[in-house]
């Protein structure tokens, strides 16, 4: 018996921000592997097990649009929020004016994927967690719609609907386009708190297919 996944997933927006474009944010042209891992630990999360992406299907047409949005530019720091947590008071408030700012946002429009994943067991798993009764919960939460947190295609405006792809089911059709995306980002190396790395892949869309599995990761 497999246990990988398959889920279908859309909206109506998505922003996938490339970490080069840091203030006009602009989207990937198709889902990062680390957007569709944080979209599925959205719906099925344990410590005991860790999610891997294989493929990505794009089953609708690339378009952009362009949005303005009001962002803040100010943040509230780590000690002010240590601060209110200990003592229940907040010592900090971002509702001046003049810290919001209007920017530009190059997003997608009308998206819809499918993903291919299956998980692992990690060294957090009690005796009692097996690779079957984590495949059964994650069926059943996707079966259902039930999730931990709102999934979102990239940031949570970007709201995401998702269902699962059952196994006798064949998958959606993808596009038939194929394009060299360039360096993408697979994602973040958390083995050093302290220095938290980015990892890219050099993504190619092959007639619709984003091969992730077996990618060489760039460090």
């Amino acid at each position: 018996m497999g246990y990988g996944i398959r889920a279908e997933v859309w909206g109506d927006y998505a922003l996938f921000s490339r970490p080069e474009l840091k203030t006009e944010r602009v989207s990937y042209d198709v889902m990062t592997p680390s957007a569709a891992r944080g979209l599925l630990e959205s719906v099925m999360w344990h410590p005991g097990m860790r999610w891997h992406i294989d493929r990505i299907h794009v089953l609708k047409p690339i378009r952009f649009t362009n949005i303005r949005r009001n962002e803040i530019i100010n943040r509230v720091g780590k000690e002010d929020a240590e601060t209110m947590i200990n003592t229940g008071k907040i010592p900090c408030l971002i509702v001046d004016s003049s810290t919001i700012i209007q920017r530009a946002s190059m997003m997608l429009q009308d998206v819809r994927y499918a993903i291919e994943a299956h998980f692992e067991i990690t060294e957090n798993a009690s005796p009692s967690d097996t690779q079957g009764k984590f495949y059964a919960m994650a069926c059943r939460r996707l079966r259902k719609g039930e999730c931990y947190h709102q999934p979102c295609l990239g940031t949570r405006e970007c709201t995401a609907h998702f269902r699962l792809i059952e196994e006798e089911e064949v998958l959606p059709e993808a596009i038939d386009e194929t394009r060299d995306l360039g360096l993408m980002l697979y994602d973040m190396d958390y083995s050093n708190p302290d220095d938290i790395q980015p990892m890219f892949f050099r993504a190619i869309l092959e007639r619709g297919i984003m091969q992730v599995k077996g990618c060489e990761v760039l460090r």
